[in-house]
């Protein structure tokens, strides 16, 4: 059996390892396009998330590609996303598509519940086997993180732009390619070490501004017209808490590793929130409140109609000495002409911000906040 999962950022890779390892053929999905979200917006209902549409229009390509087991995340705890995979299901039956869905219920069965999906899916493999290949799954996925924070770094600094995101894309697949621990490790190695060789602008010292809002849209640069990207080249250092690695590990794993940068974003919250609306809406409000003496400002990126996100960007003006915030509302009708002007005023704010702190001027207004929804070109 064939089967697929839609794109969440580069998730795709650790599912691929993790299937291919026990002998199942899974099917990716193109890469998201405007072919894709025309296939969502289609098929949706008009207002809902931008997240549902283009994994819609994901599992509508792969199941042309001959797909034919559909894997959705699912359950409690995953705001509307947890009712994907029900109404996806309902649509693709009703376009005569014939297949199978699964959701993994991640907040229930968690490990063990991706480990026996695995296990009915290649024929009962021994668990040593799915354990080999889950190992490298998700060190596949950490790798591509650990490479992806450097990338933060050197992208702000490069003299020649567009050179970090270029060995990026490279490393993407070489990562994906890798047969194993000590390729994986090597190929890593190797190409941090090509970033570090980047020719940079040594005397920069870069605004910093952190990346945060719904997980999809963070993590998914179709969605957010490739944000991180537009920043750096505006000569700002991305900064961004959600990385796809320490998703799978709260996933699967819930709070196995001790004390976790998401404990130490809903303490902060506190005051303001006082318990999880769903989603990331929690960590939204804790985040410029948690690295206020970090970065310059935030960028809040939300799909629109989401609630817990909503909830989020309604109580950041009520939070007293926090990060300035840019909150980006995205769906379909977002231009990327638009949300680039966008992000240029608010970087002339920062800069003039940070010159006013360091000619000792008044800290009034350093809580900012600037709402920008979707549409513009």
């Amino acid at each position: 059996m064939r089967i697929t999962i839609p794109h969440i950022g580069n998730m795709y890779v650790a599912f691929r390892s993790i299937f291919n390892g026990v002998g199942v053929d899974m099917v990716v999905p193109p890469p998201t396009s405007k072919h894709t979200l025309s296939l969502g917006v289609k098929y949706s209902p008009e207002f809902v998330c931008l997240p549902f549409k283009l994994t819609l229009g994901n599992f509508i390509e792969a199941l042309d590609l001959g797909a034919e087991l559909l894997i959705q995340a699912g359950g409690p705890g995953l705001c509307r996303y947890g009712y994907y995979a029900r109404d996806q299901a309902k649509i693709l039956q009703d376009l005569g598509y014939s297949f199978e869905m699964v959701t993994t219920e991640l907040f229930e069965s968690r490990i063990v519940g991706v480990a026996n999906l695995a296990k009915r899916l290649s024929n009962n493999a021994p668990f040593t086997r799915i354990a080999s290949a889950m190992r490298l799954g998700m060190a596949k996925i950490a790798a591509m993180d650990d490479v992806e924070r450097v990338v933060h770094q050197v992208r702000a600094r490069e003299t020649h732009k567009g050179m970090a995101t270029r060995i990026y894309r490279e490393t993407v697949q070489a990562i994906d390619d890798a047969q194993g621990h000590k390729s994986l490790k090597a190929v890593t190695k190797d190409f941090i070490c090509r970033l570090r060789d980047v020719p940079i602008d040594t005397e920069t010292k870069p605004l910093v501004v952190g990346i945060m809002g719904e997980f999809f849209i963070v993590l998914d640069p179709f969605s957010n017209m490739d944000v991180e990207i537009e920043l750096g080249k505006l000569g700002v250092e991305v900064r961004r808490s959600a990385f796809v690695s320490h998703w799978l590990k709260f996933s699967l794993f819930l709070n196995a590793f001790g004390i976790s940068e998401k404990d130490r974003i809903h303490q902060a919250a506190l005051p303001y929130l006082k318990r999880d609306v769903g989603g990331d809406g929690w960590e939204s409000v804790g985040e410029p409140i948690l690295h206020r003496d970090e970065y310059d400002g935030m960028v809040h990126l939300s799909p629109f109609t989401c609630m817990p996100e909503i909830i989020a960007q309604n109580i950041m003006p009520t939070i007293k000495d926090r990060l300035p915030v840019l909150t980006i509302i995205c769906d379909e009708q977002m231009g990327r002409a638009g949300m680039v002007t966008r992000l240029e005023a608010f970087v002339d704010l920062l800069w003039k911000k940070r010159e006013a702190a360091r000619r000792g001027e008044s800290r009034q207004g350093r809580g900012f906040s600037v709402s920008l929804s979707s549409g513009g070109s």
